[in-house]
Protein backbone atom coordinates (compact mmCIF):
# COMPACT_ATOMS: atom_id res chain seq x y z
CA UNK A 1 0.00 0.00 0.00
CA UNK A 2 1.55 3.29 -1.05
CA UNK A 3 1.43 6.43 1.10
CA UNK A 4 -1.45 7.93 -0.88
CA UNK A 5 -3.59 4.80 -0.43
CA UNK A 6 -2.64 4.64 3.25
CA UNK A 7 -3.63 8.28 3.79
CA UNK A 8 -6.95 7.77 1.99
CA UNK A 9 -7.80 4.65 4.04
CA UNK A 10 -6.94 6.33 7.35
CA UNK A 11 -8.92 9.48 6.48
CA UNK A 12 -11.95 7.47 5.32
CA UNK A 13 -11.96 5.37 8.49
CA UNK A 14 -11.53 8.42 10.74
CA UNK A 15 -14.38 10.18 8.92
CA UNK A 16 -16.62 7.12 9.36
CA UNK A 17 -15.79 6.85 13.09
CA UNK A 18 -16.45 10.56 13.62
CA UNK A 19 -19.66 10.63 11.59
CA UNK A 20 -21.25 7.40 12.82
CA UNK A 21 -19.93 7.12 16.36
CA UNK A 22 -18.54 8.98 19.34
CA UNK A 23 -14.92 8.97 18.16
CA UNK A 24 -14.60 12.76 18.54
CA UNK A 25 -15.25 12.36 22.29
CA UNK A 26 -11.79 10.78 22.52
CA UNK A 27 -10.31 14.26 22.05
CA UNK A 28 -11.53 15.13 25.56
CA UNK A 29 -9.49 12.43 27.29
CA UNK A 30 -5.74 12.16 27.73
CA UNK A 31 -4.06 8.84 27.10
CA UNK A 32 -0.29 9.17 27.61
CA UNK A 33 1.22 12.45 28.74
CA UNK A 34 -0.54 15.20 26.80
CA UNK A 35 -1.61 12.93 23.93
CA UNK A 36 -5.37 12.49 23.64
CA UNK A 37 -6.96 9.08 23.20
CA UNK A 38 -8.04 10.36 19.76
CA UNK A 39 -4.46 11.17 18.68
CA UNK A 40 -3.12 7.97 20.25
CA UNK A 41 -5.63 5.89 18.29
CA UNK A 42 -4.62 7.59 15.04
CA UNK A 43 -0.92 7.10 15.89
CA UNK A 44 -1.56 3.39 16.42
CA UNK A 45 -3.45 3.09 13.11
CA UNK A 46 -0.64 4.83 11.21
CA UNK A 47 2.04 2.67 12.80
CA UNK A 48 0.01 -0.47 12.03
CA UNK A 49 0.05 0.35 8.33
CA UNK A 50 3.79 1.08 8.48
CA UNK A 51 4.44 -2.29 10.17
CA UNK A 52 2.23 -4.06 7.66
CA UNK A 53 4.07 -2.48 4.73
CA UNK A 54 7.52 -3.06 6.21
CA UNK A 55 6.91 -6.77 6.75
CA UNK A 56 4.72 -7.19 3.65
CA UNK A 57 1.88 -8.74 5.68
CA UNK A 58 -1.19 -9.83 3.76
CA UNK A 59 -4.01 -8.61 5.94
CA UNK A 60 -7.38 -6.91 5.95
CA UNK A 61 -6.16 -3.30 6.00
CA UNK A 62 -9.60 -1.78 6.56
CA UNK A 63 -10.27 -3.98 9.61
CA UNK A 64 -6.74 -3.27 10.84
CA UNK A 65 -7.26 0.49 10.68
CA UNK A 66 -10.80 0.45 12.11
CA UNK A 67 -9.72 -1.87 14.91
CA UNK A 68 -6.73 0.35 15.67
CA UNK A 69 -8.91 3.47 15.73
CA UNK A 70 -11.43 1.80 18.06
CA UNK A 71 -9.06 -0.19 20.30
CA UNK A 72 -9.33 2.41 23.10
CA UNK A 73 -12.96 3.41 22.52
CA UNK A 74 -13.71 3.39 26.25
CA UNK A 75 -14.88 7.06 26.27
CA UNK A 76 -13.97 8.16 29.81
CA UNK A 77 -11.04 9.74 31.62
CA UNK A 78 -9.17 6.71 32.88
CA UNK A 79 -7.06 8.87 35.19
CA UNK A 80 -10.07 9.73 37.36
CA UNK A 81 -12.62 7.00 36.56
CA UNK A 82 -12.80 4.74 39.64
CA UNK A 83 -15.97 2.73 39.23
CA UNK A 84 -14.28 -0.61 38.56
CA UNK A 85 -12.98 -3.10 41.07
CA UNK A 86 -9.83 -3.63 39.03
CA UNK A 87 -7.65 -1.35 37.00
CA UNK A 88 -8.41 0.34 33.73
CA UNK A 89 -5.75 -1.73 31.96
CA UNK A 90 -7.69 -4.93 32.58
CA UNK A 91 -11.19 -3.64 31.87
CA UNK A 92 -11.02 -1.06 29.10
CA UNK A 93 -10.75 -3.50 26.14
CA UNK A 94 -14.14 -4.94 27.08
CA UNK A 95 -15.67 -1.49 27.58
CA UNK A 96 -14.18 -0.33 24.26
CA UNK A 97 -15.71 -3.34 22.51
CA UNK A 98 -19.12 -2.73 24.10
CA UNK A 99 -19.06 0.94 23.04
CA UNK A 100 -17.84 0.12 19.52
CA UNK A 101 -20.58 -2.50 19.07
CA UNK A 102 -23.18 0.11 20.11
CA UNK A 103 -21.98 2.52 17.41
CA UNK A 104 -20.70 0.33 14.55
CA UNK A 105 -21.15 -2.99 12.81
CA UNK A 106 -17.82 -4.70 13.49
CA UNK A 107 -16.09 -7.55 11.72
CA UNK A 108 -14.80 -10.48 13.76
CA UNK A 109 -11.30 -9.20 13.07
CA UNK A 110 -12.14 -5.74 14.49
CA UNK A 111 -13.65 -7.32 17.60
CA UNK A 112 -10.52 -9.43 18.05
CA UNK A 113 -8.30 -6.36 17.74
CA UNK A 114 -10.26 -4.34 20.29
CA UNK A 115 -10.69 -6.98 22.96
CA UNK A 116 -7.18 -8.48 22.73
CA UNK A 117 -4.98 -5.41 22.28
CA UNK A 118 -3.88 -5.43 25.94
CA UNK A 119 -2.22 -8.84 25.76
CA UNK A 120 -0.30 -9.93 27.87
CA UNK A 121 -1.79 -7.72 30.63
CA UNK A 122 -5.15 -9.26 29.76
CA UNK A 123 -4.23 -12.93 29.27
CA UNK A 124 -6.12 -13.47 26.01
CA UNK A 125 -3.86 -13.23 22.95
CA UNK A 126 -5.08 -11.89 19.62
CA UNK A 127 -6.48 -14.51 17.26
CA UNK A 128 -5.62 -12.63 14.07
CA UNK A 129 -2.47 -11.19 12.54
CA UNK A 130 -4.21 -7.83 12.52
CA UNK A 131 -4.75 -8.17 16.28
CA UNK A 132 -1.05 -8.89 16.83
CA UNK A 133 -0.05 -5.87 14.74
CA UNK A 134 -2.32 -3.54 16.76
CA UNK A 135 -1.13 -5.10 20.01
CA UNK A 136 2.51 -4.35 19.10
CA UNK A 137 1.80 -0.89 17.63
CA UNK A 138 -0.19 0.12 20.70
CA UNK A 139 2.73 -0.71 22.99
CA UNK A 140 5.25 1.09 20.79
CA UNK A 141 3.06 4.21 20.65
CA UNK A 142 2.38 4.10 24.40
CA UNK A 143 6.09 3.97 25.20
CA UNK A 144 6.91 6.71 22.68
CA UNK A 145 4.14 9.01 23.93
CA UNK A 146 5.06 8.42 27.58
CA UNK A 147 8.78 8.99 27.01
CA UNK A 148 8.02 12.18 25.09
CA UNK A 149 5.89 13.42 28.00
CA UNK A 150 8.65 12.58 30.46
CA UNK A 151 11.20 14.48 28.35
CA UNK A 152 8.95 17.54 28.32
CA UNK A 153 8.45 17.33 32.08
CA UNK A 154 12.20 17.11 32.68
CA UNK A 155 12.86 19.97 30.29
CA UNK A 156 10.32 22.14 32.15
CA UNK A 157 11.78 21.13 35.51
CA UNK A 158 15.30 22.07 34.42
CA UNK A 159 14.04 25.37 32.99
CA UNK A 160 12.30 26.18 36.30
CA UNK A 161 15.45 25.36 38.29
CA UNK A 162 17.52 27.52 35.97
CA UNK A 163 15.11 30.46 36.46
CA UNK A 164 15.25 30.07 40.24
CA UNK A 165 19.05 30.42 40.29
Amino acid sequence: MNSSEKRKLILNCIHDCEKNGRFLQEKMFLQHGKVSVYRHSINVALLCLDITNRFNFRIDCKSLVRGALLHDYFLYDWHTHKSFFCSHGFTHPFIALKNAEEDFVLTQCEKDIIVHHMFPLVPFPPLSLEGWVVCAADKICAVSETVHAMKLSLKNLFAQQKEEK
